[in-house]
């Protein structure tokens, strides 16, 4: 729930004291996801009239519920995993290893999970397929673990500290799991549940995209309305300040990457309903993807700044800006272009609203 603080008559002065840009400042600091909110609008808008009224590509297609439903489980990845983004981000961290401890996770679950009859199995193939997932989960949680133990106990840059990891987890990808793909069909119904789908009126959602978005809620909650949230924020915003009104900074910084790693589980298990199969080499720009809708989704690189609503908007842009270029008969390298634009302005935009006088 959040809370209002009341306005009084200094504060209506001053506000009123303030020109229409020193307002718009004002507003997107207090409410960062407001402006990747009017970017996604932009697009939208900006590709309905490209199909429509100028008939570019088949740009006609962009509002078609085959269209909306195939964009909304495309985000359903990268989505998912830019929560465990966002938690750290908060923190004035970063996480490069999140695309390889899915990926490690996924294959985890996979492996055990496959049939014994399947080409190429380990001796521990054939587990209960719920086992398989919680073992995945587990890993995944307990490589978040060892991120937050090295960044605390030592003192070391999260940078530096999931660049390694990062290594070293897909490094343990091929070790045990060589570069073998294992298909649907090799694993249980269980392990695909992620993309089974109903319809609601004329859009096809996915239980992984609902997943998602439940996620998005839970933590949304957790952050906002608990005091767990609080100390993520402080200890963003100002550790040294955090550490003297009683936080314990360093535990806050441990269980924020612990619980990125649960998340980052639950992403492989996602992803393996989305992809239809586990393979080591599945969406290997996922570390790139989470950091840029959390970044377009107006999370302040610098910690204490941002809300999870805006990662999901982030997400949206991203899926959007693929599909419409795409539509539109563009190259791939022109989304990437895009892309990499709206980053950089992402950027310039949270220093600028950094620097708003209260």
């Amino acid at each position: 729930m959040s809370q209002t603080t009341p306005t009084t008559a200094a504060d209506e002065f001053a506000e009123h004291g303030k020109s229409p840009m020193q307002r718009v400042q004002s507003t997107l600091h207090k409410y960062p996801w407001v402006s990747p909110l009017v970017v996604l609008a932009l697009l939208i808008i900006i590709f309905i009239v490209m199909g429509l009224v100028f008939d570019i590509g088949s740009l006609e297609n962009f509002i078609k519920p085959n269209t909306i439903s195939l964009m909304l489980q495309q985000t359903v990845i990268v989505g998912t995993l830019a929560i465990a983004q966002t938690i750290v981000i908060l923190t004035a961290g970063i996480d490069l290893s999140i695309g390889a401890i899915m990926v490690f996770g996924q294959m985890v679950m996979a492996n055990l999970a496959v049939y014994v009859t399947a080409s190429n199995v380990t001796f521990l193939a054939g587990q209960n397929p719920v086992v398989a997932v919680l073992a995945g989960i587990l890993v995944a949680t307990l490589a978040g673990a060892l991120n937050g133990f090295l960044i605390v106990r030592f003192n070391l840059p999260p940078f530096i500290v999931t660049l390694g990891t990062l290594s070293i987890f897909t490094a343990l990808t091929l070790i045990f799991f060589k570069a073998r793909t294992i298909q649907g069909k090799e694993m249980p119904d269980f392990m695909l549940i992620m993309n089974k789908a109903f319809q609601i009126g004329p859009i096809s959602v996915t239980l992984g995209l609902l997943v998602m978005i439940g996620l998005y809620v839970l933590f949304g909650y957790v952050l906002r309305g608990t005091a767990w949230g609080t100390h993520v924020y402080a200890v963003g915003n100002d550790p040294a300040a955090a550490q003297l009104s009683g936080i314990n900074v360093k535990r806050v910084l441990f269980s924020v990457y612990l619980v990125a790693g649960v998340v980052i589980g639950i992403g492989a298990w996602v992803t393996i309903g989305r992809s239809g199969s586990a393979s080591p080499n599945v969406a290997p720009d996922l570390n790139l993807e989470t950091i840029t809708a959390v970044v377009i989704g107006g999370t302040s690189l610098f910690g204490g700044r941002g809300r999870l609503v805006g990662t999901l908007i982030g997400a949206f842009i991203i899926v959007v800006l693929d599909f419409g270029l795409s539509l539109a008969g563009l190259d791939q390298a022109y989304r990437v272009l895009a892309i990499g634009i709206l980053v950089i302005v992402a950027v310039a935009v949270d220093q600028w609203i950094r620097k708003v006088k209260a």
